[in-house]
């Protein structure tokens, strides 16, 4: 499948690569199909605290693949609310579904992401095919 078949157009991307799904003042978080795919075989995920505070565009966790390690990082100021706890056992979860079963965490955002700092899926789609 392409790139562009596997953006999810209900979601808002990061140029660092998270997908991101708004909900009132919280935020699902995950990589992209495309990070995933960059990665390789993911085989443990560094979750954050329940609590921790983070910062936009500061890391929120660290992954770990057969390749590399890389930085997931927080598309807004606020705190951890719920992380994935399956991936402790399966991170390859975000290897196969990282739009569903591979989200990472939550965060309880303290105000809104401000508007133009995250891409809808044909910006995102078009800064991949750029930044290759």
């Amino acid at each position: 499948m392409t790139t562009e078949s596997k953006t999810p157009e209900d979601l808002r991307y990061t140029k660092s690569h998270e997908w991101v799904r708004v909900e009132g003042d919280r935020a699902t978080v995950g990589i992209t199909d495309h990070a995933q795919g960059q990665l390789t075989d993911i085989v443990y995920v560094d979750l954050p605290a329940v609590g921790k505070k983070l910062q936009a565009g500061a890391s929120a966790l660290v992954l770990e693949s057969v390749k590399t390690v890389a930085d997931v990082y927080a598309p807004g100021d606020g705190h951890v609310c719920e992380v994935n706890a399956a991936l402790k056992a399966q991170p390859g979860l975000i290897n196969t579904d990282p739009y569903g079963k591979g989200w990472i965490y939550r965060i309880q955002l303290d105000r809104p992401i401000p508007a133009g700092q995250l891409l809808d899926a044909a910006a995102y789609r078009v800064h991949v095919a750029t930044h290759a």
